[in-house]
């Protein structure tokens, strides 16, 4: 009863569509219908500007660090879950929220926030190699998969290290779902048409 009580708060939390809530209560905009079309912090930043793009940035790695956090809560003292897995339902909870008729985001502001819940070192080395890749490339999407690769690469040498097979695990998880929700991306940046953010 509670592992399944406890999966559902998760995927709910995850499903919160940050993007388009400021949108719509803010700005009166649907940002859906516009740009990529995408509910992710980089449409909200190209269509509603840097202070939207900034909160919805926060309020989607917020869900994935309280998703990871749900096991600390007296309620849920008895789950027999691994709070990674938390992490996972609420990634794909942002992916396919519940709230906005399943078209989400591509899930990379709510891993790095699973990712700090869990492991806050490693969300620290994605934050810096996110906005020095992003300084230097002005792509978002490549900054994006090159961050998962560092962590896919991160979690590695963890195992070796603690033998910490969980986080290898989950960050495999969450590369293939960045990389797979990216793939029209990628075929855009071979083509050297995708777009390159002008607020950095």
């Amino acid at each position: 009863m509670l592992n399944g009580l406890i999966i559902l708060c998760a995927y709910v939390i995850g499903s919160i569509p940050s993007g388009l809530w400021v949108g719509k209560i803010f700005y009166k905009t649907d940002i859906r219908e516009h740009g990529s079309g995408n509910l992710g912090a980089t449409n909200t930043f190209r269509i509603l500007g840097k202070k939207a793009g900034l909160v919805v940035t926060i309020m989607d790695v917020l869900k994935g660090t309280a998703a990871v956090l749900l096991v600390t809560l007296p309620v849920f003292a008895e789950v027999s879950i691994h709070s990674l897995i938390l992490g996972i339902v609420a990634v794909m909870g942002h992916m396919f929220p519940i709230f906005a008729s399943f078209r989400g985001g591509k899930a990379v502001a709510t891993s790095a926030g699973v990712l700090l819940g869990y492991s806050w070192p490693l969300f620290i080395l994605l934050f810096i190699t996110f906005f020095i890749t992003l300084k230097l490339t002005k792509i978002v999407s490549l900054t994006s998969m090159i961050a998962a690769l560092v962590a896919l690469i991160y979690s590695i040498v963890y195992y070796i290290v603690t033998g910490d097979f969980a986080l290898g695990i989950l960050v495999g998880f969450l590369f293939s779902f960045i990389v797979y929700r990216h793939r029209t991306n990628i075929s855009r940046i071979k083509n050297g048409t995708e777009p390159k953010v002008k607020w950095l």
